[in-house]
C-alpha cells in the first residue's frame, strides 16, 4: 500500500525538514519489507484567501488535487480519534490488508483547519491530541508515529510502549 503525506505549509530548511526526513527515510525503508511503501509527501502554500472560510476552501481544493481518487483519506483533526501507537499500527496494519484501496494519504491542513471537502474524503479523522501544535511539529509527529507503527508491526524494539 502506498502512502502519501499531504500538508499546508512548506518546511523551512533547518531542523524541522530534517527530522522529518529522517523519520520518513526510515519509515520508507522499513515500510518496503511490510508492504508500506513507497511513501510521498506533497507540501502545498497556504491560501492567501481574506477569509478563514475561503482559506479553509482554497486549501481544501488544493488539497484534493494532489491526493489519488482511488487513495483512502485519514485527516488529521483536533476533533478526530485519539489513537495509542499500538492501535495506529493495528489500524494502519488493517487497511493495508483490506487492500480496499492502493494508498492511504494523510492530509494535514493549514492554519486555519481543514476544508469539509477533504473531511468529507476522510476515511478516520485522527487527532494527535488536545494541545494545539505547529504544522512543522504535527508534521514530525506523524511522521514519527508511521515509524513507530512500521516498527511494532515489524516486532522491532523501537517500540518499548
Amino acid at each position: 500500500m502506498r502512502l502519501l503525506i499531504a500538508g499546508v505549509g512548506k518546511l523551512k530548511q533547518g531542523p524541522e525538514r530534517a527530522l522529518c526526513t529522517h523519520y520518513f527515510g526510515r519509515a520508507e525503508a522499513l515500510g518496503r519489507s511490510l508492504g508500506l511503501s513507497p511513501l510521498a509527501v506533497a507540501e502545498l502554500p497556504e491560501s492567501r484567501a481574506p477569509t478563514v472560510s475561503g482559506r479553509r476552501s482554497a486549501e481544501a481544493e488544493a488539497l484534493l488535487t494532489k491526493l489519488p481518487s482511488d487513495f483512502a483519506v485519514v485527516c488529521l483533526d483536533p476533533g478526530g480519534e485519539r489513537l495509542s501507537s499500538d492501535a495506529f499500527a493495528e489500524t494502519l496494519a488493517a487497511r493495508r490488508d483490506s487492500a480496499a484501496a492502493p494508498g492511504l494519504a494523510f492530509v494535514l491542513g493549514g492554519p486555519d483547519g481543514l476544508g469539509g471537502a477533504v473531511l468529507d474524503r476522510a476515511v478516520l479523522s485522527l487527532s494527535l491530541g488536545p494541545m494545539t501544535l505547529p504544522h512543522g511539529l504535527a508534521r514530525i509527529v506523524l511522521a514519527e508515529q508511521l515509524y513507530r507503527a512500521m516498527t511494532i508491526l515489524a516486532g522491532h524494539p523501537y517500540h518499548r510502549g
